[in-house]
């Protein structure tokens, strides 16, 4: 393996990894915010129970990303140092942001663990409720410094140096604009999917367990909204892709010649030697029609490029297809429990829905990671788009595959420690919320 792919393959393994932390820490806040609300407005003890067990969850995957998170940084420094240098001085301010939210979610998360009885109920809340901002904040701030490297702004090139920097027309660059509130939603029903999938299936093995019953009705709510939600949103910054990264969307969507009334094409497997897509299923005119609201609109194919810029296109266009995917799956689950909410109260109320929450629940986290994977992939052979190419920000230093090797162990240990932790912590479930025998015909899940 050259020292280039091992250093990007090591990239790539601490940022997934990551990513499933920075989701949850993301979203799992304003979970146990919304129950310790629905506990003040109620008074079911349920609620407050609830909300203690997902903050105690909550900081369990806050350590454990606080971990992988200065990994990370330590990486960005020693594997890509030019890159470092080209970049520090412009999205800088961007990672200070994101260190000041980190900081101040910590701090805060602290006194809602401990504050229980030593601060009022309001200010209890309120203090959930900037853990919950700080994580926003904190994952908003990385993804713009991403969408900086997709589009760069905010300086001007002077003998081959950049200058003249502005921190703020960097980090609100088009493509992180429209990227910040595509990941929100991913945490939201990643995390959202993820939660009410644990709980459908306890609720499973403990039918009429109000416990699991409140929680998954916060956590389908959130997850369920947010699926909804999120093809609007990726929509808008499809249609943003295509105007600034054309040859990205183009690889995504399968598109090699120009084309006027372009289709959407499902499936397909790249032939290098002919350069087209075999065994492809074609919608006429939807292409052209979602990306530029017109059925005739020319959408640009990807042999209007430099053949050495193309993207690696099987492992693009396959992570954008699969992320598509499941974000629809995603969307018909959500949609089939707003359904059971507005026919029968929950949607906790069929079985058979439950059966298929158990199922769905890694499937946000997968939707996003093969969207990452898509995005990053895509962008390929450039760190920084039209200025610095990937190899060209590697270190000097080799065996870079014994890195590899150390963190791919660190990180498989560390899996392990959150599996057992999460295991012990889900399955000491609070008995007090079991509820009485009923009659058959009054069963909840019959």
């Amino acid at each position: 393996m050259s020292d280039l792919l091992a250093a990007r393959t090591l990239m790539a393994m601490s940022l997934g990894f990551h990513l499933i932390f920075a989701m949850v820490g993301m979203a799992m806040p304003l979970l146990m915010v919304l129950a310790e609300w629905r506990w003040l407005k109620t008074g079911q003890e349920a609620y407050l129970a609830v909300a203690k067990r997902w903050a105690k969850g909550t900081a369990i995957f806050f350590a454990i990303g606080a971990v992988t998170g200065t990994v990370l940084s330590f990486q960005l420094g020693l594997l890509w140092p030019k890159f470092m240098e080209w970049a520090g001085p412009i999205i800088g301010p961007a990672f200070s942001i994101e260190g000041f939210a980190f900081f101040t979610e910590a701090i805060f998360l602290g006194i809602y663990l401990y504050g229980w009885r030593k601060v009022s109920p309001r200010a209890h809340l309120a203090a959930g409720g900037v853990v919950a901002l700080s994580g926003i904040v904190s994952g908003v701030v990385v993804v713009m410094a991403n969408g900086w490297m997709n589009t760069p702004r905010g300086f001007t090139m002077i003998h081959g140096i950049p200058s003249n920097i502005d921190p703020i027309a960097a980090l609100l660059n088009p493509s992180g604009l429209f990227q910040a509130p595509h990941m929100i939603l991913a945490a939201f029903a990643s995390a959202g999917f993820a939660v009410a999938g644990i709980h459908a299936f306890l609720l499973l093995r403990h039918p009429g367990n109000m416990f699991h019953q409140k929680a998954l009705n916060i956590a389908f709510a959130v997850g369920g909204i947010s699926a909804i939600l999120q093809p609007f949103s990726g929509d808008l910054l499809a249609q943003q892709v295509a105007k600034l990264q054309p040859l990205k969307l183009a690889v995504f969507e399968a598109q090699v010649e120009t084309q006027e009334g372009a289709p959407f094409r499902i499936g397909g497997v790249w032939n290098e030697e002919t350069e087209t897509f075999d065994h492809i299923v074609e919608i006429p005119f939807a292409l052209s029609l979602m990306l530029h609201l017109d059925p005739y609109e020319r959408v640009i194919g990807m042999k209007e490029f430099d053949k050495n810029n193309w993207p690696p296109i099987d492992v693009s266009r396959t992570a954008f297809q699969l992320m598509v995917f499941l974000g629809v799956i995603m969307l018909s689950h959500a949609l089939w429990g707003v359904s059971l909410t507005y026919k029968k109260g929950s949607p906790g109320s069929s079985r058979r829905f439950l059966q298929a929450t158990v199922l769905a629940t890694p499937v946000g986290f997968i939707a996003t990671e093969a969207g990452w994977v898509a995005t990053e992939v895509g962008r390929q052979p450039w760190v920084i788009v039209g200025y610095l190419k990937t190899a060209e920000a590697l270190t000097p230093i080799p065996g870079l595959t014994i890195p590899l090797m150390l963190f791919a162990s660190l990180y498989a240990f560390l899996t392990v420690i959150v599996v057992w932790l999460m295991w012990r912590h889900i399955s000491a479930t609070p008995g007090q919320f079991e509820m009485p025998p009923t009659r058959p015909e009054e069963e909840v899940l019959a």
